[in-house]
């Protein structure tokens, strides 16, 4: 099992940053929109629908999904100086920043078919349209990639290594308090790498830079937790079964679900 997991995900990172550096824009946002549709596949079963749903379901997420990425596109906006795209970072921050934690505070129910259906929009469309647009600077979407990519690392070391303290056993008992103190040490090492000694941007610079950096982290811990119950709720271990040794696409992803709109947000007026 681990060396199907090394070697899955050596894989997949080499692909993913192949494309990252390699496609044009529209050629990457409709590979990782196969991508997240797959996720919605997922998403569906989890959630309870029959066959017919799930395809359904789907046709759903693509279709809204390149309506509002057309609409980006043409700079459409929902207000004067209020762009569209901004109005969809902007809930899915507000989701995963407010009502998320709540949702899991309280153990909402995850299988009602409209509550799962409007919860798995959320988690996916805005994730998706940010990866789509961050690659128009590869560079950029690679270091907040690689925010995500390190948290999640050095959790599961530091958990593995030494985890003690559960840091949310009705949901993740796997998780614990010692492995998000090795994400949050492992991503400000990474932060004053990247402000001090690279030319990341701006964007990663002084106090806006570390807001960036703590905000990613946290919010891809609770993407983490919130596919958790999603999947503690439906009764099983991983979403799927695609990519041997780590599950199915949603396992991947959830992380990035939580934290991509939140960076494109914020990105956006840091520079």
């Amino acid at each position: 099992m681990l060396t199907a997991r090394i070697l899955t995900g050596v894989t997949l990172l080499a692909a993913c940053l192949a494309a990252i550096f390699l496609l044009p824009n529209h050629w990457w946002a409709a590979l990782t929109l196969a991508v997240f549709v797959r996720a919605a596949w997922e998403w569906g079963e989890l959630a309870g629908y029959g066959r017919a749903a799930r395809w359904g379901y789907c046709a759903v997420v693509l279709v809204s999904a390149v309506a509002i990425y057309a609409a980006s596109e043409a700079g459409s906006v929902v207000a004067p100086h209020v762009e569209l795209e901004i109005v969809v970072y902007a809930l899915a921050s507000a989701f995963w920043i407010l009502l998320a934690p709540i949702w899991l505070a309280r153990r909402w129910q995850t299988r009602l078919p409209v509550r799962a259906a409007a919860a798995g929009w959320i988690v996916l469309v805005p994730a998706w349209l940010a990866m789509a647009r961050l690659q128009l600077d590869p560079a950029q979407l690679l270091h907040l990639l690689g925010i995500v990519w390190l948290a999640d690392t050095a959790a599961f070391l530091a958990g593995r290594t030494w985890g003690r303290r559960k840091l949310a056993p009705a949901i993740s008992p796997g998780k614990t308090w010692e492995g998000v103190a090795g994400a949050i040490v492992a991503v400000a090492v990474y932060y004053v790498v990247l402000s001090r000694f690279t030319s990341a941007g701006s964007w990663a610079a002084g106090w806006g830079g570390a807001m960036v950096f703590a905000g990613v982290t946290a919010a891809s811990i609770v993407g983490d937790l919130f596919e958790s119950w999603v999947k503690r709720r439906a009764g099983v271990k991983d979403s799927g079964a695609l990519l041997p040794g780590h599950g199915g696409i949603l396992d991947r992803i959830d992380g990035l679900t939580a934290s991509m709109p939140l960076a494109a947000l914020v990105t956006r007026y840091l520079g």
